[in-house]
């Protein structure tokens, strides 16, 4: 085994309390063959020596952690930049989620579509436009791995800014429904759950609103499956008996119930979280009213609870500041797996979010898509999805078309042309004089962002 020792990886957002501890993880776990040094870069320095502390205590790791006072001191010569941020505070979240409500638009989510993701893009997309261009400047030939949402909108941003960078988007939500169709033949075929990887998907979409058209498990077709587990529990909701993680309140909160009900629409799965896809629909299909949501068996993520989220993971830093051993946890995310497959370590499938070159035809070109794609030695080639089924296409171009829209709207700082895009939205279904004061007061709580569009 080839031993990689000057790989460097600079990890934009390096003080986070969560992706962070993850990529500690997955590369003392996933990352055979590879070592060298991680260069942490945050806004918040001392978020960043709190995880160079953190790391380095590990006594397997086998790369040297650093906090850097610049993002230039961060990306020289760097390998990999690895970009997991959140745009603003969790104030402007507050905003972003919780505004809308008084307009009756509730959002699951709220970081990637609906009002919530466009505003968001609003104050990321400058952010992005200054990571592109250090980027080109400290390390232009880096491969750039990005987890930040909205998604498509960061990729497309980083592409536009840049054009010659190596950058792709990585979501783990396809991930989920592989698991759900593993588990759909436990339930239906009476096989043993198979790994997730082991279930072959062709996927086609955008980021969050992903579908699969194909579905396979050693040769055998899994959609016949798929169709009886969605006809046997899309009234009542799937509860998978292994999994602690979504139950709140003595109520379980992932039934998989848009996602079959999306099946029996239209014939193909929608390969993300419920919470995702419900805000790609129509207003009043999935969301509307907390109690139409608690219908559908799933929950609106409050800012609140992301907050208390916070101070826990910073009780938990303050434990391994203070001696307490670092977990290793796999993540499940395949961000060190491509690490590994661009060095020539290995060859991976797996899917991405990359600008349309026409691996998914009906879309137009150049928009930030999601397929499959081969990782070998320093190259990702996307994987043609094909023909998307023509009633998703309507739901999926719209949202596709908007997210160009707002992108370029940014870009040219004209905030009329990212009002279009809002307005257009399906969760914005309130007059368009409504709509106007909705974006307004949005764009309010975001002042301290808008130099980027003087």
């Amino acid at each position: 085994m080839n031993h990689f020792k000057s790989v460097k990886i600079a990890y934009i957002g390096g003080g986070s309390r969560g992706w962070a501890w993850g990529l500690m993880s997955d590369l003392i776990l996933h990352g055979e063959g590879m070592e060298g040094q991680v260069s942490l870069y945050d806004i918040d320095r001392q978020a960043a020596l709190n995880n160079q502390q953190i790391a380095n205590n590990i006594p397997e790791n086998p790369f040297r952690y650093t906090a850097r006072d610049t993002i230039g001191e961060a990306l020289e010569g760097a390998d990999f930049v690895v970009i997991s941020i959140l745009p603003g505070t969790f104030d402007e979240m507050e905003s972003d989620v919780h505004g809308p409500e008084a307009y009756g638009i509730y959002q699951p989510v709220g970081d990637t579509t609906g009002p919530g993701g466009i505003v968001r893009a609003v104050r990321t997309i400058p952010m992005f436009v200054e990571i592109a261009q250090a980027i080109e400047k400290y390390c232009p030939e880096a491969w750039v791995i990005n987890y930040t949402n909205p998604m498509s909108m960061c990729v497309d941003t980083l592409y536009r800014t840049f054009p010659k960078i190596k950058a792709f988007g990585c979501c783990h939500e396809v991930f989920g429904t592989q698991k759900l169709l593993a588990r759909s033949l436990l339930e239906m075929e009476g096989e043993p759950l198979p790994p997730r990887e082991e279930i072959k998907v062709n996927v086609q979409g955008i980021n969050h609103f992903t579908w699969i058209d194909q579905a396979s498990f050693h040769g055998k077709d899994l959609f016949p499956i798929f169709q009886k587990f969605c006809e046997k529990y899309h009234e009542t909701g799937y509860i998978d008996p292994t999994d602690q993680k979504h139950w709140a309140n003595g109520e379980y909160k992932k039934k998989e119930m848009v996602k079959m009900d999306l099946f029996l629409r239209y014939g193909v799965i929608g390969a993300a979280g419920d919470r995702h896809l419900s805000e790609f629909c129509p207003g009043q299909w999935y969301l509307g009213s907390p109690e139409n949501v608690a219908r559908w068996g799933f929950g609106l993520t409050s800012v609140a609870s992301r907050r208390e989220g916070l101070q826990r993971r910073l009780e938990k830093s303050r434990r391994m500041l203070a001696g307490e051993p670092f977990e290793l946890k796999q993540t499940g995310e395949e961000g060190v797996r491509q690490m590994r497959a661009l060095l020539g370590l290995e060859d991976l499938v797996t899917n991405v979010n990359l600008p349309n070159i026409g691996q998914l035809p009906d879309l137009p070109l150049g928009c930030v898509v999601e397929t499959n794609a081969v990782f070998t030695s320093n190259h990702v080639r996307p994987v043609c999805g094909g023909k998307i089924q023509p009633q998703v296409l309507a739901l999926i171009q719209r949202t596709a078309c908007n997210q160009i829209s707002v992108v370029e709207g940014c870009l040219n700082r004209d905030l009329n042309r990212v009002f279009q895009a809002f307005s257009n939205d399906p969760l914005v279904t309130i007059p368009v004089a409504q709509a106007r004061n909705l974006f307004d007061q949005m764009l309010a709580h975001n002042s301290k962002y808008h130099q980027f569009y003087i």
